[in-house]
């Protein structure tokens, strides 16, 4: 087992339509490069999850508990688990780096098994 990966091999999975993410993961911690395209929005949602990020790539609103921030390279936000939040994707495409301790078992599963988006499945 080789402890180094190149992420950017990791092949992107969609959470919402236009956010892709590229994700590994240890028994504790998460990785995901998220990728977005122009005036994505991923809706308010919660985890139980600490969630920690930096902006790489673009610019877009963010709002975490009720606060909203304008998001531009190298800034960062840290999210405690079960704390709304949500983003509005800006005019250019999007990268951010975001961490998660402990790892989603819902990311996990996606990647692991490459199923379609959730939003996309109908009951027979």
């Amino acid at each position: 087992m080789s402890y180094f990966t190149d992420i950017l091999k990791v092949n992107p999975v969609e959470i919402v339509p236009g956010v892709r993410i590229r994700t590994l993961w240890g028994d504790k911690v998460m990785m995901s490069l998220i990728e977005t395209d122009p005036h994505t929005d991923v809706p308010e949602h919660t985890h139980p999850h600490e969630q920690a990020g930096m902006v790489l790539e673009g610019e877009f609103e963010m709002t975490i508990g009720g606060e909203r921030q304008t998001m531009k390279r190298g800034m960062s936000y840290v999210i405690p688990g079960g704390v709304p939040h949500a983003l509005y994707g800006g005019p250019d495409k999007g990268l951010v780096l975001d961490i998660f301790s402990p790892p989603r078992e819902d990311y996990k599963e996606r990647i692991a098994q490459s199923i379609d988006p959730a939003w996309e499945k109908t009951e027979g």
